[in-house]
């Protein structure tokens, strides 16, 4: 649709967030990009998610040659590279602070991290929940008004059941520890339905919500993770 209200078929691309997307992408990109992988750097790694790539290098060498590549294939099958997104990272421990030292890739952040393994203290990369998956899941808690539904709280509880389980699914996956931010906010959203709904202040509404978490500690799926 143009700006003057005429409406142009387009010949190329898809539209973006549209739900043939994805699907467009896993088929041209299973062979332009996949297949090409396959043939010509079966010795490297990678994952991909509709456009999304990571390809696992062992050089910064062998990064810039293997970038240089990707960049001339998708160039012959008429795609390019997103200039700001495209970019090394640089995961190994004992480096030059010359490229970044994390990446995001579906929702998570890869980076280094300290981590005692069989009681040797290592660096090496780790998973977390990224910031902007966070700030969106927080937006979502927020928009859901939880202090503001006059239901008792098991039916709250059902309500929020299916989302709650599914971050856990997605996010918990590779570390719990990383989402405990994200439950205690949920936890003092609780807090605040029990005010309102029970006229009590703060103490007194934190005593009545850990007496519900003592009768019933599985009614809410994060309070596995974070008690309130």
């Amino acid at each position: 649709m143009q700006k003057d209200g005429a409406y142009v078929d387009r010949l190329t691309g898809t539209p973006q967030g549209g739900v043939i997307s994805p699907l467009l992408a896993n088929i041209f990109l299973h062979v332009s990009f996949d297949k090409w992988m396959e043939k010509n750097h079966p010795e490297k790694p990678f994952e991909r998610y509709a456009d999304d790539v990571v390809v696992h290098c062992k050089s910064e060498k062998q990064a810039l040659f293997v970038l240089k590549q990707i960049i001339e294939r998708l160039r012959q099958c008429k795609l390019e590279l997103h200039p700001d997104k495209t970019r090394i990272v640089d995961l190994s421990v004992k480096s030059e602070k010359k490229y970044p030292k994390s990446y995001d890739f579906l929702g998570f952040t890869i980076r280094l991290n300290w981590c005692i393994i069989r009681g040797r203290t290592m660096l090496i990369p780790g998973i977390y929940t990224s910031k902007k998956s966070r700030i969106g899941i927080l937006a979502k808690f927020r928009e859901l008004n939880i202090h503001k539904r006059r239901k008792p709280l098991e039916a709250l509880a059902g309500d929020l059941r299916p989302i709650i389980q599914g971050i856990i699914n997605y996010y918990c996956k590779f570390s719990k520890g990383c989402t405990r931010f994200i439950w205690r906010q949920l936890n003092e959203r609780l807090l605040k339905w029990v005010k309102w709904e029970k006229g009590l202040y703060k103490m007194a509404s934190l005593r009545w919500l850990r007496n519900k978490y003592k009768e019933s500690p599985l009614l809410f799926p994060h309070w596995k993770l974070v008690y309130p």
